[in-house]
């Protein structure tokens, strides 16, 4: 793993981390959080704010496997994240 670059101790927060600073300059850039899910520039990004919606949603249905948690939820909705939208 090593030689392929792998970065031991990184763990799921630290991604998540670092997609939402991802998405902080994409709503500095283009003044929503409305990525699309085949954004070229970025594609990851896109599939991650899909999934963050997806989580979400079973956050408030008390789902066990949300996948999200309050502080994350609170530091989308500090930059005025869009939990709700239709297709994009």
């Amino acid at each position: 793993l090593n030689k392929i670059g792998f970065e031991w101790g990184k763990n799921r927060f630290y991604l998540w981390d670092v997609r939402y600073k991802e998405l902080v300059s994409y709503k500095n850039e283009f003044g929503h959080t409305r990525v699309p899910t085949k954004f070229t520039k970025n594609p990851t990004l896109g599939y991650w704010v899909g999934l963050q919606r997806s989580s979400y949603r079973n956050f408030t249905n008390a789902s066990t496997l949300c996948g999200i948690g309050v502080d994350q939820i609170k530091l989308l909705n500090s930059i005025g994240f869009e939990w709700h939208v239709h297709s994009i």
